[in-house]
């Protein structure tokens, strides 16, 4: 039997006498479905939605930095400023989680119950950019864009392995289905105790929409990823700005969709605040693909050329003359030379 996290939040349905699933004994196939908020390791008891966050900020940051590391920047540089992004992230999608959920929050203590499970993309996301805008600024074009793609990269992961905490403690349900990859629930502490206006019963079969952003974000990584390492195989780096562009318009299509099957979030003009961004997210992408991508590729290109002349101008000073060329006062071995200069320079000084 799974533990109780939070009586105030988190409660058991049950299969009423006599009562059953809308779509039991319809459904061909589903995924059971048990909730397991808390991890149990001998003396240990961990929350499973703070550990998998914990695990994506993590392991999203590293793939960041490993990324950011090829283009001169320094990993601790990459590491401070996810650091503060994160931070500002977690912070803002908790607010606007809880100011959108307010049933929900009996006391202060709950506000900052993140531990709990309980945070919203549209607020995190719009905090993490601008306290990260500063130092984006500090970066030419290029390197900001390359950045930018690290980053992006390593969120994607960072979102999937995220949304396992999420289906760990049960919420972000959808409605009632038959769909092949619905959830059939067969118990456990649920932070959503209801589909909407219909009580969760063991047995119901639903669209669990934390399942499905785990599933597309893993593809994301996979596809962003893949683009990475066909780039290198003919040496050369992925275009910069073709991993933002490419996330940011993927994720406000199927972010999109996926809230569509939502039934328990609050919703403003028909839409989730999640909704809401991903219509500007939409079509910033594309115009990043469009318009943003091809200017940095060439810049990119006149970057790499100039990089490659640039040892060839720097080698020239440096040739040796022959032996025969040399006159009476600097004839002989190459130490004869290279000597001279710093007894000179010591006379200057004593002078």
């Amino acid at each position: 039997m799974a533990r109780r996290i939070c009586p105030r939040t988190l409660t058991r349905p049950r299969l009423a006498p006599g009562v059953r699933s809308e779509h039991h004994g319809v459904v061909l196939a589903a995924i059971p479905y048990t909730t397991f908020p808390t991890i149990d390791l001998g003396p240990l008891n961990l929350r499973t939605f703070g550990l998998m966050v914990a695990i994506g900020v993590l392991l999203g940051a590293w793939i960041a930095a490993s990324y950011v590391e090829r283009f001169g920047v320094p990993r601790d540089e990459t590491y401070r400023v996810a650091t503060y992004m994160v931070l500002a992230g977690i912070i803002g999608s908790r607010l606007t989680w809880a100011a959108t959920h307010t049933d929900q929050i009996e006391n202060p203590i709950d506000i900052i119950a993140i531990w709990e499970g309980g945070i919203q993309f549209s607020g995190g996301f719009i905090c993490a950019l601008i306290v990260g805008l500063p130092f984006f600024k500090r970066w030419n074009r290029l390197l900001r864009w390359r950045v930018l793609d690290g980053f992006s990269l390593g969120l994607a992961i960072g979102l999937a392995i995220g949304r396992i905490g999420c289906y760990a403690v049960g919420e972000h349900f959808g409605r009632t289905t038959d769909f092949f990859l619905a959830s059939r629930y067969d118990g456990g502490d649920v932070r959503e105790p209801s589909l909407g206006d219909q009580p969760l019963l063991v047995g119901t079969t639903f669209h669990n929409t934390s399942l499905y952003e785990f599933l597309y974000m893993l593809v994301l990584f996979g596809i962003l990823g893949g683009l990475v390492l066909a780039a290198r195989r003919r040496g050369r780096e992925v275009a910069p700005g073709t991993l933002t562009g490419v996330f940011i318009l993927y994720y406000g299509v199927f972010r999109f969709a996926s809230d569509a099957l939502r039934v328990n979030d609050e919703r403003v003009g028909g839409l989730t605040g999640a909704q809401w961004l991903c219509l500007v997210m939409i079509p910033v992408g594309a115009w990043i693909l469009a318009k943003v991508r091809p200017s940095l590729a060439v810049l990119a290109a006149k970057a790499e050329k100039e990089a490659a002349e640039a040892p060839d101008e720097v080698e020239a000073p440096d040739k040796v003359p022959a032996p025969d060329d040399r006159d009476d006062g600097t004839a002989g071995a190459e130490g004869t030379t290279v000597d001279a200069a710093p007894e000179d320079d010591g006379e200057r000084l004593e002078t």
